[in-house]
């Protein structure tokens, strides 16, 4: 078994704390909570949540490293794709859940050298911790684009621009459910046994979670998997505030067919901490990430039954393909090693199967802009879902 890092007492003092808060959220409810509800308060617990307390998160000395922190590639070939669409629009980017804001960074740095700077760049956000770091990164990076960021904590009444969101879909809280041995489904809790905290296993809580879990979950004794309300929900809710725009969201995830596939039985429910993978939820609440992989049909369907056009689906590797980041890698002198490996390294990593390539996806929605994006140009996979 790997042994992971050791928390320091501070981190451990704040994980405890939430705890307790998770406890007396369990005590009040009967002694029962939905995941979903046990993951929103692991990640965003005010002052305690893996979102919402001050520890690093990510790059190389946090918990996980995200596509823009690998390379400005990333960034500079979406921005190809935002110059597309800009112009169709009121010229507003929204970036929901941005980061270190590094993405912000490269997007702006490149759409101002293609001249689509967007009027104004907008990042919605729900870690404190994290607005700040933005800001400060951003205003270190690009002073004199500072002044077209600004920041929101909730969805705007009316979006005339482009949404764009990377690996923030599998960060929302998902429900879990669980057929048992003799086949019955069940909605996966959480309780507190013997001080410590457990999966509990009870009667669905939702109407709306008991069908979708008849229609989506395989008729197999011992079959764990999640759903995610929140992922339809945010596509909606977005997508009812869109008048006008595109909405771009790239996570790692599956169709149904995949997602819900017989043989992925234990579903796909993760931990990241100190850059382990982890697979007991329970570790730590509060310093480590939990995310779950996006089912892309019931995303796509949500948008389409919201009144979107559904533009493209395709994995990241062929979208950023189409958007030039081969082009783009190829504008670095190659003589110059030191600093063209480590670039062709990360490219590598965001375009190979093995890694990011395939099992990151990007999805497109349109209202009242053009239906052919260049980033699904080729590949587009929306058949699939």
């Amino acid at each position: 078994m790997t042994t992971l890092p050791a928390a320091s007492p501070e981190a451990l003092a704040v994980s405890q704390a939430l705890c307790g808060r998770i406890s007396q959220a369990i005590a009040e409810a009967d002694g029962w909570i939905p995941f979903s509800h046990y993951m929103e308060l692991a990640l965003y617990a005010h002052g305690m949540g893996y979102y919402a307390a001050g520890s690093r998160k990510l790059g190389e000395g946090g918990d996980f490293v995200t596509a823009p922190e690998l390379t400005p590639l990333f960034g500079r070939a979406l921005a190809r794709q935002l110059a597309e669409l800009l112009p169709q629009t009121a010229g507003v980017v929204y970036e929901f859940g941005a980061g270190t804001g590094r993405l912000a960074i490269d997007l702006l740095a490149e759409l101002e050298t293609l001249g689509r700077l967007p009027r104004r760049y907008v990042i919605l956000d729900l870690s404190p911790d994290l607005m700040e770091r933005q800001r400060e990164n951003i205003g270190a990076a690009l002073p004199h684009l500072a002044d077209r960021v600004e920041w929101a904590s909730r969805l705007p009444d009316a979006i005339d621009g482009v949404v764009i969101g990377n690996e923030l879909l599998d960060a929302m809280p998902c429900e879990m459910v669980f057929r048992d041995e003799s086949r019955q489904l069940r909605q996966r809790g959480v309780t507190v046994r013997d001080g410590a905290l457990c999966y509990e296993d009870r009667d669905f809580a939702s109407a709306e979670l008991a069908g979708l879990a008849a229609q989506l979950v395989p008729d197999i004794p011992r079959y764990a998997t999640e759903i995610s309300l929140a992922n339809r929900g945010f596509i909606a809710s977005v997508a009812g505030a869109l008048t006008r725009g595109a909405i771009l969201m790239i996570d790692y995830g599956h169709a149904a067919s995949e997602y819900y596939h017989p043989e992925r039985s234990m579903g796909t429910l993760l931990g990241h901490y100190r850059h382990h993978t982890v697979q007991d939820p329970f570790y730590l609440p509060g310093l480590m990430d939990l995310t779950c992989h996006v089912d892309f049909s019931a995303v796509a369907q949500s948008g389409i039954d919201a009144g979107l056009d559904l533009i493209g689906y395709a994995n990241q590797a062929q979208f950023l393909l189409n958007c030039g980041l081969v082009d783009l890698l190829q504008t670095l002198a190659p003589d110059d090693v030191k600093t063209y490996l480590p670039v062709a390294k990360a490219a590598q990593r965001l375009l190979s199967p093995q890694e990011m390539g395939e099992t990151f996806k990007a999805i497109g929605f349109g209202k009242g802009v053009d239906i052919d994006w260049l980033g699904f140009s080729h590949g587009d996979r929306c058949y699939t879902l």
